[in-house]
């Protein structure tokens, strides 16, 4: 089956850390360009990341920046997304997408939220409170 699954949500305490996980299964992961996106109730989705199919380049969005980091294991067919100092406004169900760029890319062509991606992930819950 063909599929992304995140993994690693969950209650933190602010100033805490979380490290979530976007698992490919059924393709290599490798080959696409990997959106890091989350919802929060009553809000719009917003992009978090987006790491290129080489891993070597990554951008942020502006909420994020300087807190949160997006690396690859292509071993582990996985992208994943360390969220340190937590803060209340980081909760929200938190999705990866991604879309075919070819192996080894540096494309960093990233659809953004209204975008279209190969594949979606069910998302994983964050939420950060006292």
């Amino acid at each position: 089956q063909l599929q992304l699954v995140e993994s690693g949500g969950g209650l933190a305490q602010p100033g805490g850390s979380l490290r979530l996980s976007c698992a490919a299964s059924g393709f290599n992961l490798d080959h696409y360009l990997v959106q890091w996106f989350r919802q929060a109730p009553g809000k719009e989705r917003e992009g978090v990341s987006c790491i290129s199919s080489s891993g070597e380049r990554v951008i942020y969005g502006d909420s994020v920046k300087g807190r949160f980091t997006s690396d690859r294991d292509n071993g582990e067919n996985a992208v994943y997304l360390q969220m340190n100092s937590l803060k209340p406004e980081d909760t929200a169900l938190y999705h990866c997408a991604a879309i075919y760029r070819g192996w080894n890319n540096n494309d960093m062509r990233c659809p953004g939220p209204g975008g279209e991606f190969d594949y979606w992930g069910q998302g994983t819950r964050v939420t950060v409170s006292s």
